[in-house]
This record gives C-alpha cells, sequence and structure tokens, in this order.
C-alpha cells in the first residue's frame, strides 16, 4: 500500500497543526518518496528526511529509531504511518524527543492497537499532547481502495485498529 490516508491534503493539514513558523527545521521520520519534504519546502521549511527503504534521492537512508543527528537539531519533527512498522513505537517516540528542542512539535498519524497505550508511550517520552484525532474511518477507506488496487503486500493485524493523529510539543 503506497502513500498514507489524505495524501497531500493531509500532510498539508499536519504541518499547519504544528505552528511552526516559516524557516523552522523539520525532520521527517519515515520520509519514503520525499513528498512531504517537498510540501515542507513550497511552505518555507527547511527539511531533511531519513527512511530505511528511501525512494527518492532527497531522502537519506538510515534508521530513524538511531538517527546520526545532533540533540536538539530540529523544530519540528514529522511521521506518517512510520512508527507503527518500525516494530519500536516507544523508541521512535523517544528519539524523536531527542531530536526536537524544547518546545518543538511532534506532529504524527499512525495506525494502533491501543489509543491509551500510545498516548502513555507519547507521554512517556515526553511530550505533552497538544492535539488528538482519531481519522480511523478515512484509514479504513484508504486500506480499501488499496486492497482494491492490489498494493496491500500483508493483511491488516487482528484485532481493532485505529488510525490517529498527534500534535506534541517536547516539555
Amino acid at each position: 500500500m503506497q502513500g498514507h490516508p489524505g495524501g497531500d491534503a493531509h500532510t498539508r493539514y499536519l504541518i499547519e497543526l504544528s505552528f511552526l513558523p516559516p524557516g523552522s527545521r523539520w525532520l521527517d521520520m519515515g520520509a519514503g518518496d520525499g513528498q512531504a519534504l517537498e510540501i515542507l519546502e513550497e511552505e518555507g521549511f527547511s527539511a531533511v528526511g531519513i527512511d530505511l527503504s528511501p525512494r527518492s534521492l532527497r531522502v537519506e537512508r538510515g534508521d530513524f529509531l538511531r538517527t546520526p543527528y545532533e540533540t536538539g537539531s530540529f523544530d519540528g519533527v514529522l511521521s506518517q504511518c512510520s512508527f507503527y512498522v518500525s516494530g519500536n513505537v516507544p523508541l521512535a517516540l523517544t528519539e524523536a524527543a531527542r531530536l526536537l528542542r524544547k518546545g518543538g512539535k511532534l506532529v504524527f498519524s499512525d495506525v494502533t492497537e491501543d489509543v491509551v497505550v500510545l498516548l502513555n508511550q507519547v507521554r512517556a517520552a515526553g511530550f505533552a499532547v497538544r492535539h488528538l484525532e482519531d481519522l480511523t474511518d478515512q484509514w479504513k477507506q484508504h486500506y480499501l481502495e488499496a486492497l482494491w488496487r492490489e498494493e496491500v503486500s500483508c493483511p491488516p493485524v487482528k484485532g481493532k485498529i485505529s488510525y490517529v493523529l498527534f500534535v506534541c510539543e517536547r516539555m
């Protein structure tokens, strides 16, 4: 399944919810094809992206669970549909917190098997949640369309899945 629910409009919405001013420095954790980097730059931000399997020359090859970047070197961190598939959501959140300056924003959307557990993991990593939105219906539609196009390579996990959007501030 390529992309994420909502496409570019969703990416722009996440960026808007950060309330970061143009010129802020962003990292896209799980940047894939680099589309979010293009959007960030169009909006006047400085942006870099990292991914285990980059699909663009704009995206650096690397593990976002253990990045080469200095502590506090970003104003914003963006991640879409990446933390869950990393296999270690708490470590992804901890790394995002390390990379952000105090007051920096983490904006992400992802699937989760338990929203309360994810909320607690976000707080344990040093973030205050400023906005939380349930977009499960939008994700279901996206997933069904991917099934129809035969783009899904693995079935969803068993049980209830939610797709949520978080805006967090590094404390």
